[in-house]
């Protein structure tokens, strides 16, 4: 997309600095409310342990820029994307259910079809709970295999590290079970990062204090 930073750009909101590389990005679409935050760390910490870069609509402090023109660009500017469909399902009194995850998953397949011919195509991964009933609501979907999960870092982390670890950018992997032994810190970490930032916490800063996790001998 025009306008957009190429390798070697730089995300530096809040303390730390984030090199963005395209090739190593992995664009990250799920839930971000407290009854996923255990799925989404366990998402984060395993990109990170790949050694690729998680994305998210939470990565940028540019107000003055739509949401949906963050998201569109973060996809269009990462290699890789993830997206978890949990919470298309009716909820609340009215039983409404969320589609902003399905419409940044048609965004990210449309990036793979835009791909010039010099440029590999944007590779996605699908996430849906076991049980999830998305093939009703989204019958084009049929003719994927999603990776389903049950909510627990012990379900999702070896599927997740799995597929990771299986793209070309991809190095200095950890496996499954390093992943899982490393995550408690990692929340930990986090837990102490947003009690400084009064629960405000700088994407950049998150996705460094993962990265010096994941280094840590056990």
């Amino acid at each position: 997309m025009p306008g957009e930073s190429g390798r070697g750009a730089r995300e530096h909101f809040g303390r730390g600095k984030l090199a963005l590389d395209p090739a190593k990005a992995v664009f990250i679409n799920c839930p971000y409310d407290k009854d996923f935050e255990p799925t989404f760390d366990a998402i984060v910490f395993s990109t990170v342990c790949c050694d690729l870069t998680p994305r998210s609509a939470l990565e940028s402090g540019d107000v003055a820029v739509s949401r949906m023109e963050r998201i569109v660009r973060a996809i269009f500017t990462s290699q890789y994307s993830i997206h978890d469909l949990s919470r298309c399902r009716g909820e609340g009194d009215e039983q409404l259910a969320r589609f902003n995850m399905p419409l940044e998953l048609g965004i990210a397949m449309a990036r793979r079809f835009q791909a010039q011919d010099k440029e590999p195509p944007h590779d996605w991964l699908l996430l849906v709970p076991e049980g999830h009933q998305y093939n009703k609501f989204i019958s084009d979907l049929a003719g994927f295999d999603p990776v389903r999960h049950d909510g627990r870092a012990e379900s999702v982390v070896p599927k997740l590290v799995t597929w990771l670890a299986t793209r070309p950018a991809a190095h200095d992997i950890l496996t499954p079970r390093q992943v899982l032994s490393k995550l408690p810190a990692f929340r930990e970490k986090k837990a102490e990062l947003q009690e400084e930032w009064g629960g405000e916490l700088p994407w950049a800063d998150l996705v460094l204090a993962a990265i010096e996790i994941s280094k840590q001998t056990p």
